[in-house]
């Protein structure tokens, strides 16, 4: 076999995408190395202001962190939160009384116009505004009162994956300061980051799976939840496969009737009340004969048809999101590579989406 060349390595299909990949147990760390005592700063100056509510906005990959971010407040702090619409605000001029509402806006680039205008308008409606970024020096972070920067470094693939997990482990950071904690669970996870992104021909075996599927199915419960959101934005932008993401409550209420013995499935078990909420509907899979792919601890894959067996031993349960993405950005990966594509340049993405 011939050599490859160094330039046929620069023009590897993925290689952008597959560096940001490993790049990420170097982010965790300097998040907590370098962006915690600021985010406990802002913890604090925020929880001095006892806000009542939470409202999250975001949009794609970014989304699906503030989902991630709604559990945690909702559960840790026990905050309602909502997850908003922009267009009420930047297409219906809707202006709400916001006074003591703590307003969390997620985005890589922070450059979205319906972002910066929907935060400003928050603002000039009496609330706390917060961006969680990779940019500080973004129009979104120049309109909040407040920024995270989630510390990421450029991010050059379309397909987002250091920022995700640099937001994950940033709004935990954020959640656990405004309840006076120190995020000390958070120091195991560069290291298993590292040994799970190892893994990755435990990965290329399970994509074969998949090189001609026509749909996917994802579903977890809880704070999994948000990483089956996450995990199928993934698989749709990079290889173009139809991958619906269901809340496993939400699966039994009619979607589970597409689900047949030839319909892939990929559950999100994690290790606690979620994993826990979701056994029933595992059990409902496998009575139907799904083709049933688990990525969670290791009884639970045992007993699929194939899995990934995630190290969730002494991680909590919230934190273990930032571990559960990692196979399946890899799965995104592999699987686009076996069906001929390019992750590193998926057809009509751009890397700054300017919505309005």
């Amino acid at each position: 076999m011939t050599a490859m060349t160094s330039s046929d390595q620069r023009e590897r299909p993925g290689r952008i995408m597959s560096g940001e990949m490993a790049e990420q147990p170097e982010v965790l760390q300097r998040i907590l190395t370098r962006g915690a005592p600021r985010i406990r700063q802002i913890a604090a100056e925020i929880a001095a202001r006892a806000p009542r509510f939470v409202l999250l906005t975001a949009r794609g990959t970014s989304d699906n962190a503030a989902l991630y971010a709604k559990y945690l407040l909702e559960v840790r702090l026990g905050l309602p939160c909502g997850l908003t619409s922009m267009s009420t605000t930047t297409a219906y001029g809707a202006r709400p009384d916001l006074r003591d509402v703590l307003v969390i806006t997620v985005s890589q680039s922070g450059g979205s116009p319906d972002l910066v205008a929907s935060t400003r308008a928050a603002r000039e409606a009496g609330a706390i505004t917060l961006s969680v970024t990779n940019n500080p020096d973004s129009p979104l972070a120049a309109v909040s009162e407040f920024h995270i920067d989630v510390l990421a470094g450029p991010e050059k693939a379309l397909p987002a994956t250091k920022t995700y997990t640099a937001s994950l482990l940033s709004l935990y950071l954020l959640v656990e300061g405004l309840r006076g904690g120190d995020g000390a669970a958070a120091r195991v996870l560069p290291a298993l980051a590292a040994e799970v992104l190892a893994r990755q021909d435990e990965v290329r075996q399970l994509a074969s799976r998949y090189r001609f599927a026509v749909r996917m199915v994802i579903t977890s419960r809880g704070y999994g939840y948000p990483t089956a959101k996450e995990a199928a934005l993934k698989l749709m932008e990079t290889s173009y496969i139809p991958a619906l993401s269901y809340s496993g409550a939400d699966l039994l209420h009619g979607p589970l009737a597409m689900v047949d013995n030839i319909s892939p499935v990929i559950a999100v078990v994690t290790d606690g009340k979620g994993g826990e909420a979701l056994q029933p509907v595992l059990d409902r899979l496998r009575g139907r004969g799904a083709d049933l792919v688990v990525v969670g601890p290791a009884p639970q894959v045992a007993a699929a048809s194939a899995g990934f067996v995630l190290p969730t031993a002494g991680v909590v349960e919230e934190l273990q999101p930032v571990l559960e993405i990692l196979p399946l950005q890899m799965l995104a990966y592999e699987v686009t590579i076996a069906r001929g594509q390019d992750p590193d340049a998926p057809r009509a993405l751009a890397k700054v989406t300017e919505t309005h």
